[in-house]
């Protein structure tokens, strides 16, 4: 019996044995060392974390490459299927606990530190130039001011909610094995992502050398470029992961009726737009 036919009379596809998992781990190791010690002003630390970068691309695209040889082999079926659906599933849930983990930081900020300060005794002020008032900048008292949120902030909200509407309409035209279509409508939605984070890298810029809006800016700040950064990086990883799916499929890969790895990423971005709702009324808007 040949090893292709082993494998798909068995009820589960076991790999063989990998060495990328402890390569990974380990990659994201020394990038978190690197950078502890570079912010630690150790000069060092900022190449021990290009290394750990490296070595987690380097251990990805290897991971991930024979993960897509095992599928185009045809070494997955039903139970392999339902494994990589639920992982996604538990995946995005715990992407969902984090942001609801920033916003709820936001929320108490915003809606019980203030205003309990401002409720103290009237002849205590926590520090001076101290006001009940969102956005605030904490005792560092650094004056700044808040992105327009119907300039930049306006237009990404677009550009998102129509990038989810073309990933949706390229999903369609694949379960239709629309080649040409499905090409179109893929390429269309990486390239509304690029463009927002074009547009969304300027406007920090202007943040910094403009508004005076940075990390250094207090709890207004932090917050606002913990939320909005680290919504932006996953904006890059799901441009990276389209684009990707989008090679597969120039190279013929995926058919009407297997086509997880898109539908997984297409579920990514998805969150990834209504992260953005969430971001463009509570932190951008109200």
């Amino acid at each position: 019996m040949s090893a292709n036919t082993a494998a798909t009379t068995r009820r589960y596809f076991v790999p063989k044995p990998s060495p990328y998992p402890a390569l990974l781990s380990f990659a994201i190791m020394l990038l978190a060392i690197g950078l502890a010690l570079r912010v630690n002003g150790y000069p060092a630390g900022q190449w021990i974390a290009w290394v750990g970068l490296a070595s987690i691309v380097f251990a990805l695209v290897r991971w991930l490459g024979n993960v897509i040889g095992e599928s185009e082999g045809g070494f997955y079926h039903k139970w392999e299927d339902r494994s990589f659906r639920l992982g996604m599933i538990w995946f995005i849930i715990s992407e969902v606990v984090l942001f609801a983990t920033l916003f709820g930081v936001l929320f108490y900020e915003r809606n019980v530190s203030v205003p309990w300060l401002a409720s103290l005794d009237t002849h205590f002020t926590p520090w001076p130039h101290f006001a009940d008032a969102w956005p605030t900048a904490g005792p560092l008292g650094k004056s700044f001011a808040t992105v327009n949120p119907w300039r930049i902030p306006a237009l990404n909200t677009l550009l998102l909610l129509s990038s989810g509407a073309t990933v949706t309409r390229a999903h369609h035209w694949l379960k239709h094995d629309r080649r040409g279509a499905l090409i179109f409508w893929l390429a269309a939605t990486i390239l509304l992502g690029v463009i927002f984070l074009v547009l969304q890298a300027n406007e920090f810029y202007e943040a910094y050398t403009e508004l005076g809006l940075t990390l250094g800016s207090g709890v207004y700040g932090a917050t606002f470029f913990a939320l909005t950064g680290l919504h932006g990086f996953h904006v890059t990883v799901g441009v990276v992961m389209l684009t990707a799916i989008l090679v597969r499929i120039v190279r013929g890969h995926f058919d009407p009726s297997h086509h997880f790895a898109f539908e997984a990423v297409s579920w990514y971005w998805h969150f990834v737009d209504v992260v953005w709702m969430l971001l463009f009324v509570f932190v951008y808007w109200l």
